[in-house]
């Protein structure tokens, strides 16, 4: 197939064909799998003819997995796409989005916990920047499922006779309890941060990362809350809670809307934010102060009111403590 056969408006078409072809099909072989391993667990005799087919659809699948992946990598590379960047866009043009955020999360989780272990210190962390832990929020919860997944790892490794399902289940129980630990280390490492600007970095583990320019923030308060809908979900007012434990302690309003990525990569925008810091009095004086340093008020104003600086003494309109306690 030459370079330029699936150029244009045809050559476009083709391509979104098979790339429907391509996603139908992995969709339909996973469940097919599944149901294909649980029948050899449990010693269902299959015709020989029939696992014949099966690895036949999964080679095909696969080879129209790469042949659709080269064509979309050669396509980015006419564009002008370096060699790395055309298969990363490639990727993106196959892979659908929450498959890819929970790869990368996977990879996030496994250096995170790295971090905690070797104790190197948060990440994102700069020179003037603070980081505010919201971790400690959570350590109950986290213990709590640690010891559901090791009693239940116990309990089947002595009650499940079948050496398979014993394997299978093992390793699943395993990697629960890993996964647990990995993500408390990876909020541990990766707390919020407040710039030395007073812009604002929330984040929650490896699983979400919103920033917030210095310049969108019109006021900071410290505000208990115990939000009831999904986590980053955006209520009709606007707001965005990202709640640990169902609760939060700081409330951020904005003078604009910040866009953002949810956690399976569906785009949302927030004129609030409420997080859980674990110090919120603390949070909210150094974001105070962090911002009016970047407008050169001096770190002690609280005021609600017009001051000498104007408008921008109002961005200070919370009811929390202030930079002096």
């Amino acid at each position: 197939m030459r370079t330029g056969e699936l150029a244009g408006p045809a050559g476009a078409t083709t391509l979104t064909a098979l790339r429907t072809v391509v996603r139908r099909s992995v969709a339909a072989l996973l469940p097919a799998e599944v149901l294909l391993v649980l029948c050899v667990v449990g010693g269902v005799r299959l015709p020989p003819g029939l696992l014949w087919v099966l690895r036949t659809v999964v080679g095909t699948a696969l080879l129209l997995a790469t042949v659709l992946l080269c064509l979309d990598h050669r396509r980015h590379r006419r564009a002008g796409l370096g060699s790395r960047s055309a298969l990363l866009a490639a990727l993106a043009d196959n892979v659908p989005v929450p498959v890819r955020r929970l790869a990368a999360h996977e990879v996030f989780l496994s250096t995170s916990f790295l971090r905690w272990v070797t104790r190197r210190g948060p990440h994102g962390v700069r020179d003037g920047d603070t980081a505010v832990p919201y971790a400690s929020g959570q350590t109950a919860v986290m213990a709590g499922f640690l010891f559901v997944c090791v009693v239940e790892t116990v309990v089947l490794a002595l009650v499940v006779p079948w050496p398979v399902v014993h394997a299978v289940l093992l390793v699943v129980d395993l990697w629960g309890c890993y996964f647990v630990v990995a993500l408390h280390a990876s909020c541990v490492v990766r707390p919020h941060v407040i710039g030395a600007d007073g812009s604002l970095r929330l984040r929650y583990g490896a699983l979400l990362d919103i920033r917030v320019p210095a310049g969108r923030i019109a006021s900071v308060r410290a505000a208990t809350a115990f939000p009831e809908g999904r986590f980053a979900a955006v209520s009709g007012d606007g707001t965005a809670d990202l709640a640990v434990a169902g609760l939060t302690t700081v409330t951020v309003e904005l003078t604009e809307p910040v866009r953002f990525v949810r956690v399976l990569g569906r785009p949302a925008e927030a004129r609030a934010f409420r997080f859980y810091a674990a110090d919120a009095a603390s949070a909210v004086a150094v974001l105070r102060a962090a911002v009016a340093r970047r407008d050169g008020l001096g770190a002690g104003v609280t005021g609600t009111g017009p001051g000498p600086g104007g408008d921008a003494d109002r961005r200070f309109t919370g009811t929390g403590p202030g930079p002096a306690g």
